[in-house]
Order: C-alpha cells, then sequence, then structure tokens
C-alpha cells in the first residue's frame, strides 16, 4: 500500500520544481511513498500560520527563524533521537556557513537546511567585467546609473543588518537595543546614498523583481545586496545570465550578511512520521542535493553540491563565488518572536530610506520592537 505524504513549498523553480523533481526520483528509492507538494506565492505561505500548516501538510518547507516558535509549541518533529543519527552528522559536517545550525533550539533538531543563501552581490558579466568590491565602488557605479537594489521593507531591513554587521556591529546583540547611534547612523548613511542614486520604485521590488530586471536589457549592471537565486546563473533561465559574488567588503570584510535560506520540517501532526523523516535526511543528502535537486532549479544547502565542479560550471561560480559571504553570515536571533519584530519593523527603514524618518525617529522604534519582542514578549 502506498503511503501518500503531503508537501508544502513556495513558489519558483527554486522552491518547488526542485522538491517535486526529487520526489519523483525518490519513488525509485522507496516505491511504497509518494510525495506530492503543493506550492503557494511567498506572501500566501508568509502569512499562514504554521499551526494551521502543520495539520495538513506532512512536510514543510520553511525558514530557519520559524525553528524557535515550532519546537516551543510542538509543531515540528524533532529528527534527532530517529534513527538517522549518523546522517545527522554527516549534514553538520557539510553545512554551508551555519545554515545546519539554525534548525536546531534547545537542544533538538526540528529542520535540514535543504537550501543555503544570504544576502549577496549580483552582476552581469557581459556589461560590467570587473564589479566593485567595495562601498565605495558601489556608489561610484551607482553614480552612473547602472545599480539596482532592491529595499521594499524586509530587504531594506535585511541591508541594514548587511551594513551594519559589517561595520563592525551586529544587531539585536543586546537586549533592547537594535543598534547603536553610531552604528545605525552609520549604516544608515551609505544605504540612504544609496537609495538616492537607484531607480525609485527599487523601494517596492523584492530580489526575484530586481534578479528579472538585472538579467535583461543593457543598462543595469550590479546590485550590490539581494538574496542570491542561482537559477539566473544557469543557460536559458533568462534571456542574460547573472553571476553572483561575495557581498561588497567593508571594515569587517565580506562578514555579517543576513543568512536566509529554507529547511525542510516534518510535522509533528504527521500520520507518517517515520516516512516523512526518511525522506527529509534523503532530500538533504550530498548525491540528491548535487544530483536531481540541483538540476531541477534548487540552491542547495550541503556543501558538497556548493564545492562540486559541475555545479558552479553550470552557475558562472555561483557557489564558489558567493562561499565566504555564506561562511561569515549573521544570524538572526533565536527568539520565539523574532519574525513578529521583523514584520513589524521592516516598515519603518524603508520609511527611513525614502526620507520619511530620521536616525533618530528609526533607532527609536527599532529599539522599542527589539525590547517589546526580544525581552518581555
Amino acid at each position: 500500500m502506498t503511503t501518500v505524504l503531503k508537501g508544502i513549498t513556495w513558489e519558483h523553480a527554486r522552491g518547488y520544481g526542485s522538491v517535486a523533481a526529487a520526489a519523483g526520483a525518490y519513488r525509485r528509492v522507496a516505491p511504497d511513498v509518494e510525495v506530492r507538494w503543493e506550492q503557494r506565492s511567498l506572501q500566501a505561505f508568509a502569512d499562514q500560520p504554521l499551526e494551521s500548516l502543520v495539520e495538513q501538510y506532512d512536510l514543510l518547507v520553511i525558514d530557519h527563524p520559524h525553528i524557535p516558535l515550532a519546537a516551543e509549541h510542538g509543531l515540528f518533529a524533532r529528527l534527532d533521537g530517529t534513527g538517522h543519527d549518523d546522517e545527522l552528522a554527516v549534514l553538520a559536517a557539510q553545512s554551508v556557513g551555519p545554515s545546519h545550525e539554525t534548525y536546531a533550539h534547545a537542544g533538538g533538531q526540528w529542520g535540514l537546511a535543504t537550501d543555503a543563501a544570504a544576502q549577496v552581490a549580483a552582476f552581469r558579466p557581459d556589461l560590467l567585467p570587473e564589479p566593485p568590491r567595495d562601498w565605495a565602488g558601489v556608489l561610484a557605479l551607482a553614480e552612473e546609473g547602472r545599480v539596482l537594489w532592491p529595499h521594499k521593507p524586509v530587504d531594506a531591513f535585511s541591508s541594514l543588518v548587511t551594513v551594519a554587521s559589517g561595520n563592525g556591529e551586529e544587531p539585536m546583540r543586546s537586549p533592547g537595543i537594535f543598534l547603536s547611534a553610531d552604528g545605525l547612523g552609520e549604516a544608515m548613511e551609505t544605504l540612504r546614498r544609496l537609495a538616492r542614486l537607484v531607480p525609485a520604485d527599487n523601494s517596492t521590488w523584492n530580489p526575484i523583481q530586481t534578479a528579472d530586471a538585472l538579467s535583461s536589457g543593457d543598462r543595469f549592471a550590479y546590485v550590490p545586496l539581494m538574496f542570491g537565486y542561482t537559477n539566473y546563473s544557469r543557460v536559458g533561465f533568462r534571456d542574460h545570465r547573472v553571476k553572483y559574488i561575495d557581498i561588497p567588503s567593508s571594515r569587517a570584510g565580506v562578514r555579517g550578511a543576513l543568512l536566509g535560506g529554507a529547511g525542510i520540517a516534518v510535522s509533528a501532526r504527521t500520520q507518517h512520521p517515520e516516512q516523512a523523516i526518511a525522506h527529509a535526511f534523503w532530500l538533504d543528502s550530498a548525491e540528491v542535493q548535487e544530483g536531481v535537486y540541483y538540476d531541477a532549479g534548487g540552491q542547495p544547502g550541503n556543501a558538497v553540491a556548493w564545492e562540486s565542479d559541475r555545479t558552479n560550471a553550470d552557475a558562472l561560480d555561483f557557489f564558489r563565488g558567493t562561499r565566504a559571504t555564506l561562511e561569515g553570515a549573521y544570524v538572526r536571533p533565536r527568539f520565539v518572536h523574532y519574525i513578529e519584530l521583523q514584520n513589524a519593523l521592516s516598515e519603518f527603514v524603508t520609511e527611513a530610506l525614502v526620507g520619511r524618518l530620521t536616525d533618530d525617529q528609526l533607532r527609536a522604534r527599532l529599539d522599542e520592537g527589539a525590547e517589546e519582542w526580544l525581552v518581555h514578549s
């Protein structure tokens, strides 16, 4: 009798095509298990509470900041101690930067790093033979009108974290303080200058819209900060290929980029925990990640795939070209209510970038949020 597992992921070749193709391949490994994936837009996926999703699906592709909430409210199945601890140790050793550890909480492992990402830079090699490598070079190129930068609220928030961390002060590391006045001021000075030099509609763009624009036409050649999508580096995905590289160097080098990516988790409500957990471990194995998962548009979370000559040759050295950024990435605070903080505060960063808030007003709102969501919630 066939066991059917239902999964939910996000609507993109990277999010859906990868796991759907892997599910097809899994039938040859486990003929009695069928994995059926559904997809939703990023916004629709973000808006539906995890409590509802775990009632409907056996497998969930999720962002790592959800892990503390899911773990403390018993929403995800624990993956350690289920007969896969040897595989778990291998995956920990094959982590890209801190990706694997972000799916652990309170002594347990609640997800696996299926997809690894951080804010990185990107350029068009056919238009820009040598991209800028520091912020002085970025702003000089922006003065020429050749730079894009997505800074809708969540991406503006992410960029503020990245730039401040690169300058030497990681946000949200002290109770009730988002950033010091000097740290916030220095980062916002860079980002405000950038915001004035890129097209005004970039304040409503996300990384996918930006990559679409970068990969078409011949005006724009570079983006300093956005989450990488290896799809745009491959032949045939868009009119022109995009090459991803490390973020612009700051005081700390290429350190401090906000860590993104996605992981696979198993619902604590599933009626088929053994089969669901087995599939999750198989999906994250080096062979699958470097093979069918990547080939179907995925962005692997396994370091073997990042070090592969084949995947790098296929994607303009996407993985080797951004690896230093991933290894030095900033990990968001591991608090149950972090997502609420990010949702509540992100809009203020964009408001400040477009001139509707001063730095002092922005800092007051960010500190209030850090106090409310990370200290007293």
